[in-house]
């Protein structure tokens, strides 16, 4: 019997919206708009358009940034309980983000430990707001600019014996989609991934993904 593994992305997934687009639209010149236009049209890579973004961030600009979106951010309902299910389960579940760490890390602290996370990192050492990718692409991978590879993630980490579930709402997810067994998605995503005829189930909320789960595979807490 294969073995579930769950990969779920962090930005408007796990959160109620893109961390990345709220911190551009408080904090970012109107110059962010085209460069968001084109990362999801998909005229310019992920990794160069987020670091092209956070570019026009001077680093003193932090402090406010962090507690913008702690005061704001908001955890999608049902969460909390959907990480206990994995637990109980014995269910990997592991967070893949093209969101960084700065604010990925604070906000899941009180709801790991997690398999792992995988994210971005951030350098705030020069003038303005350096982002890093830790997570590059694989040889196999088609984009070769994806910042957090999520496809070649899942590739590193599932064997023959496993059954991928991908969680996600956007563009940075769509390549991992195209990898998994099972889909469950909003949003953005659901558009692509009937564009593609790519099967999905939908959710809002992380109920909906535990009877999704409960449905596909009688996994039952």
């Amino acid at each position: 019997m294969k073995k579930l593994v769950i990969f779920c992305d962090f930005d408007g997934t796990i959160t109620t919206q893109d961390n990345i687009i709220s911190i551009m639209k408080k904090f970012a010149p109107p110059e962010y708009l085209p460069i968001k236009e084109n990362i999801l049209g998909q005229k310019q890579s992920i990794r160069e358009g987020v670091s092209d973004m956070f570019a026009l961030l001077p680093v003193s600009l932090k402090e406010q940034i962090n507690s913008y979106l702690l005061e704001q951010a908001q955890i999608r309902e049902g969460f909390a309980e959907f990480v206990s299910y994995t637990k109980v389960n014995n269910i990997p579940l592991y967070i893949v983000s093209g969101g960084i760490d700065f604010f990925v890390q604070p906000m899941l602290e009180p709801f790991g430990p997690f398999s792992d996370i995988y994210c971005n990192e951030s350098d705030f050492s020069g003038d303005s707001i350096r982002i890093n990718f830790p997570h590059g692409c694989d040889e196999q991978c088609t984009n070769q600019g994806c910042g957090c590879c999520k496809p070649s993630i899942i590739r590193k980490l599932q064997g023959s014996d496993t059954l991928s579930v991908v969680i996600g709402d956007s563009i940075t997810d769509l390549e991992a989609a195209k990898l998994a067994d099972i889909v469950i998605a909003r949003d953005f995503l659901i558009e692509k991934c009937e564009e593609l005829n790519i099967p999905y189930e939908p959710f809002e909320s992380f109920h909906d993904v535990m009877h999704i789960l409960d449905a596909k595979l009688g996994v039952e807490v």
